[in-house]
């Protein structure tokens, strides 16, 4: 690939506040919530924090509505940083019955959102098919990426990927009611780390969806171009993350589901994007540079997937369409049997 980087700091801002504007969606002020449900046994405000065995621990928890819990967890690979997990609980859960596993479902939010974001912004918290299932909706850093950053070779802190697939996946597992049984999906950011994650991370899930998500960064040099300017998002030096595309394609790579798909082809994969015109669910005349580059991006991905021998591929690539939370709302529906399918035959063990 053609050097993209030089130099690096004008082209990566000549596009950052125009990406800005189309990723960070306006999210609504949170109504007050309403007083919070008897909480299960143990996650009361006086609940003693839990200790993860990964280096992560949980130091408070809050009720902040019916099935809702917000662990503040403590974590080693972010600096000893303490970060927000939501919990969709399922009904009958109890995290002091260390008998009973539920299948869990990790639901990942986009870039300049938060671990709120699906609960703000859909109606995921109403959706009947998920009340006997955990979903976990983990923070992600405003731009985050799922992954352990570079940082000019000296890793550390943030290391989103070990967080997640390591610290906080045992302690929930251990102590949360969290069982082995698991899928993820996720939107836009989320959407390549749901994929990466299943594919990083053989066997840990068996099933991934990504809504609009960023599948194949290395496409060319546009692709590489936009999420660089994504990366130096909050006046981030964007070569902490991945590093140069060029000089640490190696790590670009393992960090592109694209090229990971090999690891994917077992696996139900559901892929859907617009291609960033106006449609059904947009206002008249919209259009969207981003949902259009990674349309292109999953197009690509789906054709890998194929080419590597991949059975059990599900796209909807419906055209118009920009990158909005109305599309991912009915993408999270349509993607749902697939999903929940994936986790049977035990929706719960005892």
């Amino acid at each position: 690939m053609t050097a993209v980087l030089t130099p690096l700091r004008s082209r990566v801002l000549l596009v950052l506040a125009v990406l800005l504007a189309t990723v960070a969606p306006a999210a609504p002020t949170l109504a007050t919530a309403p007083a919070p449900a008897p909480t299960p046994s143990g996650t009361g405000a006086g609940a003693a924090p839990s200790s993860g065995r990964g280096g992560a621990e949980v130091v408070a928890v809050t009720q902040v509505a019916d099935r809702q819990v917000d662990l503040s967890v403590r974590s080693t690979a972010l600096g000893g940083r303490t970060v927000k997990v939501r919990l969709l609980t399922p009904d009958g859960w109890n995290p002091d019955d260390r008998r009973r596993h539920w299948p869990t479902f990790w639901l990942l939010h986009g870039c300049c959102g938060d671990y709120t974001s699906w609960t703000r912004m859909t109606d995921v918290a109403e959706v009947d098919s998920l009340r006997d299932v955990l979903v976990v909706m983990p923070e992600a850093g405003w731009n985050g990426w799922y992954s352990d950053w570079w940082n000019h070779g000296e890793g550390g802190d943030p290391g989103w990927e070990t967080f997640h697939t390591k610290e906080l996946r045992r302690l929930l597992e251990r102590d949360w009611g969290a069982g082995s049984n698991r899928v993820v999906a996720g939107l836009s950011m989320g959407g390549q780390g749901a994929l990466l994650y299943a594919a990083r991370h053989p066997g840990m899930f068996k099933a991934t969806a990504a809504y609009s998500g960023s599948a194949h960064p290395l496409l060319n040099d546009e692709s590489v171009n936009r999420i660089m300017g994504l990366f130096a998002g909050q006046g981030n030096d964007p070569l902490r993350v991945w590093g140069d595309p060029v000089a640490q394609r190696r790590i670009w790579q393992a960090h592109d589901p694209f090229h990971l798909a090999g690891r994917l082809k077992s696996l139900p994969v559901y892929l859907s994007c617009g291609d960033g015109t106006a449609g059904p669910l947009d206002p008249p005349g919209a259009t969207n540079a981003l949902e259009a580059d990674f349309n292109r991006q999953n197009q690509a991905l789906a054709d890998e997937l194929q080419r590597v021998g991949a059975k059990r591929l599900t796209t909807h690539f419906y055209g118009p369409g920009t990158h909005t939370w109305a599309y991912w709302e009915r993408e999270l529906h349509a993607s749902l049997p697939m999903l929940l399918a994936a986790l049977q035959p035990s929706r719960s063990s005892r």
